[in-house]
């Protein structure tokens, strides 16, 4: 029996942890009732781990059950102007900006 390699652990590590605060959650509703640097963070945090939430998603649309909670994209009980912000600045300078670094190095 062969072990795992270690890219694949990592990346399974790193797919749950990206979700263990995805949208829709009851932590991140919890959250909401923060201050106003919790719902940046918050909203920074869901605009950066915004590609892989949104895979998840439309898997678990053509999949259904295939994982036991409900993700979203996007906090709906977060209604403020701060999570928008930092919603739309992660969504710009997330993943993609890692991606155009590493391609350009």
């Amino acid at each position: 029996m062969t072990r795992p390699g270690p890219r694949l652990v990592l990346a399974c590590a790193l797919a749950l942890l990206l979700a263990a605060c995805a949208a829709g959650g009851v932590e991140s509703g919890q959250s909401t009732h923060g201050g106003t640097l919790s719902l940046f963070l918050l909203g920074l945090w869901h605009g950066i781990i915004a590609p892989v939430t949104l895979l998840v998603e439309v898997g678990h649309r053509l999949w259904p059950h295939t994982i036991p909670w409900a993700l979203r994209l996007y906090e709906t009980r977060a209604n403020s102007v701060v999570y928008d912000v930092g919603f739309f600045l992660g969504l710009g300078g997330g993943p993609s900006l890692a991606w155009a670094r590493s391609r350009r190095g």
